[in-house]
């Protein structure tokens, strides 16, 4: 039986307004588009081809959180932002990082220049769901952070900032800022004495 055109069109439209636009090749198979149907819209202009196996609808408009929806696709909906990124993402101080941080699963293997991997077991409670990609949430966040590399007077300046808004908890700071380690409590508490 040949599947209706239309009846395709509109579940895999469905799909990618989901994901501004961007669908991967998985998707657009599940949904009834062969491989040789994949390669016929992309040929035609239907679809373009975006990276290996995604696609993006044409005249979608771009996005400041279009490398985070592709990010997601890419990592088989896997990948949480994290760190420098997470704070940049919750407006916290002034991140900028240069590269993509996302926390992932163990047996995670995919690589990609462009993105620091941090392999870990994050729980719900430490996730942000936006629709079309995924962040830390933001004491999970100045968690990780405090246990990289910024600068005491950039997490002082990002912990400040989550504070004044109400987005952080000084008491759930504390009580799980021996997770990442001995450093990174004590990173901690130096930035909610300076907030205070």
């Amino acid at each position: 039986m040949v599947a209706d055109p239309a009846k395709l069109r509109r579940e895999l439209n469905a799909i990618a307004v989901r994901q501004l636009g961007f669908f991967t090749a998985k998707q657009a198979l599940v949904v009834g588009y062969s491989y040789a149907a994949q390669k016929y819209h992309t040929d035609r202009g239907s679809w373009h081809r975006v990276g290996r196996g995604l696609f993006r609808l044409p005249d979608w408009p771009a996005s400041d959180v279009d490398q985070y929806v592709l990010l997601r696709l890419w990592s088989n909906d896997r990948a949480v932002v994290s760190h420098d990124s997470a704070l940049a993402l919750h407006d916290l101080g002034d991140a900028n990082p240069r590269l993509i941080h996302l926390i992932v699963p163990l047996n995670f293997r995919a690589e990609d220049p462009a993105v620091v991997l941090h392999k870990a077991v994050l729980p719900a409670e430490d996730i942000e769901d936006r629709t079309e990609y995924r962040v830390t949430t933001v004491n999970r966040t100045l968690l990780d952070v405090a246990a990289g590399d910024i600068s005491q007077d950039q997490l002082n300046a990002a912990v400040s900032d989550a504070l004044t808004r109400g987005a952080a908890s000084p008491r759930l700071l504390r009580e799980r800022s021996d997770e990442p380690g001995d450093r990174a409590a004590l990173r901690i508490e130096r930035a909610l004495v300076a907030a205070t």
